[in-house]
């Protein structure tokens, strides 16, 4: 009798592997909902129209970057992406006012390499520069162009060098603002190149292309898509790349670190950012939908013809980049002796 009834016992009863696999559905039922739930997320996103602020004035390279993203963006998801420019204080107003605001996804940021470069230079801000903000998707990077007025007895990067060490002080460089790319780029440029030269600071990059179009300033490093109006009109003649080694993007052009101001490398950059604390699914569906534009061929020919190329990153590589790209900036800052304002 014993054994049928652990006969029966045993062909009734559930082993203990059985019972493992019955503990296990709840937690993978709740998984699978779970994912189920990310992904109706993501896909009611956007449900209304989304902003893209621009911390700068109009017409700058990041202001058409985000305005050609906006526009894809908005023909993907069928909704409306606003480009608002919101500028001032070297890019810190428009930041800021995307600081405050919920990190649910209608509120983008348009940004660039300036916003670090700034904040490595500022005592003080109202919020955490490296930490306020996360980046969502980058959308280019390209060098810069070293540009001359016609005057300046240069045709190449050597000769303006020498041009420069005859004249100690005597040239003057132009930027969009104290501690932007073009006031690093330029300190830098010159200590590189063992020289002096003097920093004159103007409201945006605009108004300092035509200062060196127009022969006020000499020298402005700046970007190709900044350069482009005065380049084709035949006002500035054009020397060379920032980046390291010469670039496919201007292939006729050399590297300044090749001319005589060796280790000399500056690039920019221009990216998607949000305030602090979207839900990673979130950010993970805006960064693929940027990606996705990046590698259409459109995307690529506006891009080439601004002279910058796409920079997709995905959102482990875009982890902590900000706070290395600021603390990059300080390092650099200390060596051109650009002073915290």
């Amino acid at each position: 009798m014993k054994d049928e009834l652990r006969t029966r016992a045993g062909r009734s009863m559930p082993g203990m592997k059985s019972i493992q696999r019955l503990l296990l559905l709840p937690s993978a039922f709740c998984l699978l909902t779970s994912g189920a739930a990310q992904q109706a997320l993501a896909q009611a996103y956007p449900s209304k129209n989304v902003q893209m602020v621009v911390p700068y004035l109009a017409g700058g390279s990041i202001d058409l970057y985000a305005r050609a993203i906006a526009q894809r963006l908005g023909e993907a998801w069928g909704r409306t992406v606003i480009v608002d420019n919101r500028p001032g204080a070297s890019g810190m107003i428009g930041t800021e006012f995307v600081t405050r605001l919920e990190p649910d996804g209608y509120v983008l940021l348009g940004h660039t390499s300036s916003y670090p470069a700034t904040a490595a230079v500022r005592a003080k801000l109202p919020f955490d520069p490296g930490r306020a903000i996360v980046p969502v998707a980058m959308i280019a990077k390209a060098p810069m162009l070293v540009a001359i007025h016609p005057s300046v007895p240069a045709k190449n990067v050597k000769e303006l060098i020498a041009v420069a060490k005859k004249t100690p002080g005597g040239l003057n460089y132009g930027s969009s603002g104290a501690g932007g790319n073009n006031h690093f780029s330029g300190a830098l440029f010159a200590s590189a190149a063992g020289v002096k030269m003097t920093h004159i600071p103007y409201k945006s990059i605009a108004p300092a292309v035509t200062a060196v179009a127009s022969g006020e300033i000499e020298v402005l490093i700046a970007s190709a898509a900044a350069l482009a109006p005065q380049m084709k009109a035949g006002r500035l003649r054009i020397l060379g790349v920032t980046s390291l080694e010469p670039s496919p993007l201007f292939p006729d052009l050399p590297a300044v670190a090749k001319s005589g101001a060796p280790g000399y490398n500056y690039e920019l950059w221009w990216g998607v950012f949000a305030p602090a604390g979207m839900a990673a699914d979130r950010l993970g569906f805006i960064n693929a939908a940027v990606n996705k534009i990046l590698a259409s061929g459109d995307m690529k020919k506006f891009l080439a013809t601004e002279g910058a190329e796409p920079w997709p990153l995905t959102p482990s590589q875009l982890d902590g980049l900000l706070v290395k790209e600021i603390e990059r900036y300080k390092k650099a800052a200390k060596v051109a002796g650009i002073e915290p304002q």
